[in-house]
């Protein structure tokens, strides 16, 4: 049966504004004539014996597991999870940890371009999405939310666009079976800039990462800084995303692809 592959992976790009200031990664391109000196002096032979004088392109990077698009673990969140599911709960799963089950599964995409920057997504939004689709969520389906952010990634404003996920949603979905959702927004919740506001104007400090927090009651996994999930249909795909195994993560980056059977 022929497929299609979409890319719903940003590229790791250093100099775009991608993520605050002190968050940025750093990439060094060495590239062919570069690396040949290094080689031609360690064999013992001049560079021009190398093939046009060249050897190997190599990059070096500074970066942390929550550059790019990358699977956030529970252990992100919180140190404990399942609060709700195991008296006292239990301890957070890291990225290596996570079960790969949740990576490869039939998707489902909410399209909430249309709310306002710094929205916290309801469970009612969230009913009327899957209504106006004509979709019933199943356990293990992987939920991946369209906002306002996607179009923006690299601009100066990226960071602060976009609704969240806010806990009540997070925890609706999580009940019904999900354990891995994603967004194309810098964060599962809403732009740090809205909610700082919000405090400001009066609002509970429980407002603070509301939508990550809910997996104290029920461990989950979500996906950030997902692109082009404007190119999916509202179902009919899945989603691979198996993140790097990065030994007691608390994330791990991914090339999350969506698959269309044509």
């Amino acid at each position: 049966m022929p497929r299609r592959f979409i890319d719903i992976s940003v590229p790791l790009k250093a100099g775009i504004k991608s993520d605050p200031p002190e968050m940025l990664p750093k990439i060094d391109y060495i590239d062919h004539h570069m690396s040949a000196p290094r080689m031609a002096g360690y064999m013992g032979v001049p560079v021009s014996a190398l093939p046009n004088g060249e050897y190997a392109a190599v990059e070096r990077v500074e970066i942390s597991t929550h550059n790019g698009t990358h699977l956030d673990a529970p252990y992100h969140y919180f140190s404990r999870m399942n609060e709700r599911l195991v008296p006292g709960g239990e301890p957070s799963w890291r990225i290596d940890e996570v079960p790969l089950e949740w990576c490869f599964n039939p998707a489902v995409k909410l399209d909430f371009r249309h709310m306002e920057d710094g929205y916290v997504v309801q469970p009612g939004d969230v009913e009327a999405e899957l209504k106006r689709i004509g979709h019933e969520l199943r356990p293990l389906e992987i939920v991946v939310v369209n906002t306002a952010a996607g179009a923006r990634y690299g601009e100066d404003d990226y960071i602060d666009r976009g609704c969240g996920m806010g806990k009540a949603a997070t925890l609706w979905l999580l009940e019904r079976g999900i354990r891995l959702v994603g967004t194309d927004a810098w964060s599962w919740d809403a732009p740090f800039s809205h909610t700082r506001r919000k405090i400001a104007e009066g609002g509970d400090a429980s407002l603070i990462w509301e939508g990550h927090r809910a997996g104290r009651e029920i461990g989950y996994s979500h996906l950030e800084k997902l692109h082009n999930l404007e190119a999916l249909p509202s179902d009919g795909f899945q989603v691979v995303c198996f993140p790097v195994k990065v030994h007691r993560g608390s994330a791990g980056w991914t090339r999350a692809v969506a698959i269309i059977e044509d």
